[in-house]
């Protein structure tokens, strides 16, 4: 078994999984029992650092969990960090992008001032399921003029499709853990 093997092997261990949350059928894969281990959290930064490729200038974490990330990683980078945030949450000049869900839409901003033409900009956030939320943070950093080609995950949930339409948009995606079904 190989050093990322075992790593991966001992994020997985200290995700536990609550069965039918927040809806019956679904598998809710809760990080929060790796955030609650220190060994575990210190593996889980290392190895989203180790994914990275060449240099990065900000870190965008993706509200909520991806904010938990964002500034360990950027910090081991030497990177800043920019915040992805719901609508209505940040102060000031903003730009957005809206991205559909099951029943309607929703909208992420960030500051208008928050990255410079250019910027390379990593991507991170707990889990990639579908991909919405992280294709429109995507598009929305690239409205920005940032450079984003690749993102870093915890959790990948695969047969949802979020990690392989991200690749389609031209981002090399990295994540710790995969679980089959939802």
């Amino acid at each position: 078994m190989t050093e990322t093997e075992r790593a991966a092997d001992a994020i997985r261990r200290r995700i536990r999984t609550i069965p039918d949350f927040p809806k019956p059928g679904i598998q809710f894969r809760d990080i929060t029992t790796l955030l609650l281990d220190a060994e575990g959290l210190r593996l889980a930064v290392e190895q989203m650092v180790a994914s990275v490729e060449g240099p990065v200038d900000l870190v965008a974490g993706i509200e909520a969990r991806g904010f938990v990330f964002a500034p360990a990683v950027a910090l081991a980078l030497g990177a800043g960090v920019l915040l992805v945030r719901k609508d209505g949450k940040l102060p000031g000049a903003t730009i957005a992008e809206d991205y559909a869900l099951e029943y309607g839409t929703d909208r992420i901003t960030i500051h208008a001032d928050a990255c410079a033409p250019g910027a390379r900009v990593l991507l991170v956030d707990d889990l990639i399921a579908t991909g919405g939320t992280a294709r429109a943070a995507v598009r929305l950093l690239r409205k920005a003029g940032a450079t984003i080609t690749q993102a870093a995950f915890v959790v990948d949930l695969p047969d949802l499709g979020g990690a392989d339409a991200l690749r389609g948009d031209g981002i090399a995606v990295h994540a710790l853990v995969d679980y089959a079904g939802h």
